[in-house]
């Protein structure tokens, strides 16, 4: 992304998309600053991977606009992602199927991530976070303006979560890339995050961080020993949030994004 362009990187504007009869997305208005990190969160079902792939172009919006930085360079970590059993790749083939990075940054973005020595395995003998920090490192290769991620962290423990969280922090710092992301890692996440939304099919609330001993809300939904130690952000609702993450009252229903979604607990 070359110029003096200072739009933001992304953009949607009054977006609304109908699927099977169903409003998944209901006038929805986002945006991705330049070097900006945004986090969605929302249950199961609020159209957190929809609406990610409407940033991306991937779903066709009913109304609304979106629109992208000229230029803008993307990479896309999706949700779920097939390995062909019947032509098993190596990581290293994996990461360089679509571009050649020198060796040097190949095995210098593994060793970030912790599976340096996986380098030349078979992807089909990695455990599921192995593959997880595989497909991130695809992901960052690509050295991308807007990184797209849906549920980074899925198959990783709480310290693996943090670890992925850091890598895509040192990410922006290095590149000044945006990054977009959905997680259900909501005291990990805050801390690096620069602005969240609350999505459930609408925009619930959205805010930047701020200090969290006197955000008694955050403290509310993420416990006092989150707040001593993490940033939050101003959570002004139309709703609660269920100690198992799901919306009681405001506007909501209860399908989920995918026929076959996962449930990921807080």
């Amino acid at each position: 992304m070359t110029g003096t362009d200072l739009s933001p990187a992304a953009s949607l504007s009054g977006a609304v998309m109908k699927r099977n009869g169903r409003l998944v997305l209901d006038h929805v208005d986002l945006t991705v600053g330049r070097g900006e990190i945004v986090t969605v969160i929302g249950p199961n079902g609020a159209g957190k991977s929809t609406l990610l792939r409407a940033v991306l172009g991937l779903e066709t919006l009913d109304e609304g606009t979106l629109r992208l930085a000229p230029g803008l360079r993307l990479a896309y970590l999706p949700q779920r992602y097939q390995l062909d059993h019947a032509l098993p790749l190596s990581v290293r083939r994996i990461l360089t199927l679509t571009h050649t990075p020198a060796e040097e940054r190949l095995q210098a973005m593994l060793e970030e991530l912790n599976i340096g020595r996986l380098l030349d395995t078979s992807a089909l003998r990695l455990s599921g976070g192995e593959l997880q920090r595989v497909m991130l490192a695809r992901a960052l290769l690509r050295e991308p303006d807007l990184l797209v991620l849906d549920e980074p962290t899925q198959n990783v423990d709480a310290t693996g979560a943090l670890e992925i969280y850091q890598v895509v922090a040192r990410q922006r710092a290095r590149t000044g890339c945006s990054v977009l992301l959905v997680s259900h890692d909501l005291n990990v996440v805050m801390a690096a995050t620069d602005r969240v939304y609350c999505l459930n099919g609408h925009i619930c609330c959205s805010g930047k961080p701020t200090d969290v001993g006197r955000d008694r809300a955050f403290v509310a939904l993420f416990g006092e020993a989150a707040g001593q130690t993490l940033a939050p952000y101003t959570h002004h609702h139309d709703h609660v949030h269920a100690p198992d993450g799901t919306v009681e009252g405001g506007h909501h229903d209860h399908h989920h994004d995918h026929p076959h979604g996962h449930h990921h607990p807080h």
